[in-house]
């Protein structure tokens, strides 16, 4: 693994000066590189839970503190303390996964996570429900197949994304190598995790334990995704790095590189806003890992440390103006930037079912709403993919649309997988909408802590009720993408869907429309803070309308812009306006 840029002195005088920064700069700072007291916190056994300042270092390990809020009230009056419990959410760099590795997470998720995993809009998985007392065989169950949860959260480098396109065995498989050598590459080293979770004694070295992060690692969170035109399906515009694959005669190129992506924002916040990547030109491929230092050293140094809400990489391009982060940039790789390359994005969607791609091996897509693998009556999901990792020797692909490829599978396997699918209830399709099937879901309550209201749990039901709305209008069969986030931060990136649904208070939404269907453009609140009366009204009328009038080969985000309902939205500052 190549060095990254070692901080520079600028973020070495910001560690230094922590008084003037904000306090969780501070708690990075003096954390002793993320161990804060972590090995103490895990040993007490009168709390299900672990000190504030450790609850917010193990974000760092890939781990958040959460408890179960549909007992909160009754806890309380009983005097008792939450139901603490833990999320722990695996790095999995362009969700390839093998057989052996699908065994051991079914065997862990069955052993201490209800029975249930959690496919994320980022192509990994989370544990829900983890007891404090089971993180430590977890985390060390998933190093025994080379699996860990190291920077899955915090402020450092999250997972890294892969676009999965079965068609392009060839190009897929060189860029997900790519994406595989960055996540390896932007992580930061952490003896801490090691320590903690394996037991390895702690090494004295004059050396810094993170030569890039320092003690304060990033201001914020930073992700970086590879997208494979013409499929969006990692939704590269809401990267704060993004690479776009260009290939030229079958060939890989090289990459856009697009920056400044992210979804979070608060309500009532006007300077906190979505806002979409730019493309900023185009590099060789085997200049990927540079622009990763160069594009993270930057935020390292100049990301907002004093106010969180304002730390995120788009904040620091839009103060500082895309043209300065820009020579920044190539003044830190040494070189300039190419012109961007011709590129066209059609949909960010999965194509469910069987294809064969160009090596002629087989792929199955299933559709799993909202990521959630558990076992239902007739239709036992979790024990049917238990029963292929038994017997395949493709991998598993996890889409960034929450969905799961059984890939790579020989011609002369695709029997066997087909009884599966039978012996377990999956034969036969339930007939979903073209909405179900492009719609996204946050986990949100009862799990998360930052959850206004519900997501996963809420979202099928009032797919049931719009399904009926779409059947009356004759447009079952069209694919248009919701998503639905329990909370404005965003988790399921629905400020560019065509139809978003954010969490206000307990079944209260906003509703936004106008999202690009490839994720090429933001979109507009059209109501706020309103019920599902309202929302099934307000969405019976607009898809009635684009029944009517839309244009051939019209997309309803495209449609509600056009007809008026909401403004297009040029720019993330343009959001709240």
């Amino acid at each position: 693994m190549t060095d990254l840029i070692a901080p520079t002195d600028r973020s070495r005088d910001l560690s230094q000066s922590l008084e003037h920064l904000g306090p969780d700069e501070a708690l990075k700072a003096d954390s002793d590189q993320l161990r804060g007291t972590i090995k103490t916190s895990l040993l007490d056994r009168l709390t299900g839970s672990v000190t504030p300042t450790d609850t917010k270092l193990m974000k760092f390990h890939g781990i958040y503190q959460q408890d179960d809020r549909d007992l909160r009230d009754e806890r309380r009056r009983q005097k008792l303390e939450p139901a603490y419990q833990f999320m722990a959410r695996v790095r999995l760099p362009g969700g390839v996964c093998t057989p052996a590795q699908w065994l051991k997470l079914d065997e862990l998720a069955r052993a201490y996570g209800q029975e249930t995993l959690r496919l994320t809009t980022r192509q990994t998985f989370q544990f829900h429900w983890l007891l404090k007392h089971d993180l430590k065989a977890t985390l060390q169950g998933l190093h025994e197949v080379l699996l860990d949860t190291i920077a899955a959260c915090g402020d450092d480098s999250r997972g890294v994304m892969a676009s999965v396109n079965p068609h392009l065995s060839a190009l897929h498989a060189e860029v997900y190598r790519y994406a595989r050598q960055a996540s390896d590459h932007a992580i930061p080293r952490m003896p801490a995790y090691h320590e903690i979770w394996y037991g390895e004694e702690r090494v004295a070295s004059s050396e810094p334990e993170e030569p890039f992060y320092g003690r304060t690692y990033l201001p914020r969170k930073f992700k970086i995704g590879f997208a494979i035109p013409p499929i969006n399906d990692i939704d590269v515009y809401a990267q704060d790095l993004g690479f776009i694959a260009i290939a030229e005669r079958g060939k890989l190129a090289g990459f856009n590189v697009a920056i400044g992506g992210g979804m979070g924002r608060t309500d009532q916040a006007s300077a906190t806003y979505p806002r979409l990547a730019d493309v900023i030109g185009f590099v060789e491929a085997d200049k990927v890992l540079a622009v990763c230092d160069a594009v993270m050293g930057l935020q390292r140094d100049y990301g907002d440390r004093r106010d969180r809400s304002h730390a995120r990489f788009k904040y620091t391009i839009d103060d500082r103006g895309l043209d300065w982060i820009t020579a920044e940039i190539e003044l830190r790789l040494g070189f300039g930037l190419q012109p961007a390359r011709p590129f066209d994005f059609t949909a960010n969607g999965d194509a469910l079912g069987w294809q064969v791609g160009e090596d002629g091996r087989h792929h199955l897509t299933l559709f799993i709403e909202n990521g959630r693998i558990a076992n239902h009556p007739g239709r036992a999901l979790m024990d049917f993919l238990r029963a292929v990792a038994r017997i395949h020797t493709g991998s598993f692909r996890l889409t960034p649309n929450q969905n799961l490829i059984i890939a790579e599978i020989a011609p002369q396997a695709r029997a066997g997988i087909k009884a599966l699918l039978t012996e377990y209830g999956l034969g036969a399709s339930k007939g979903e909408s073209g909405l179900r099937l492009n719609s996204m879901a946050c986990v949100a309550l009862p799990t998360c802590g930052l959850a206004m209201a519900e997501s996963e749990r809420y979202l099928p039901h009032l797919l049931d009720k719009l399904e009926e709305i779409l059947r009356s209008h004759d447009l079952t069969d069209e694919p248009i993408t919701i998503r639905m986030s329990g909370c404005p931060n965003g988790c399921s990136r629905p400020y560019i869907a065509e139809i978003g649904l954010t969490g206000r208070a307990p079944g209260k939404y906003n509703l936004y429309l106008g999202g690009g269907f490839h994720g090429q453009r933001l979109n507009k609140m059209y109501l706020e803070n309103v019920g599902e009366t309202a929302l099934l009204a307000a969405l019976d009328k607009t898809l009635g309308h684009f029944a009517k009038e839309r244009q051939e080969g019209e997309r309803f985000g495209d449609f509600v812009i056009r007809a008026g309902y909401v403004a297009e939205v040029k720019a993330g500052r343009d959001f709240n306006a």
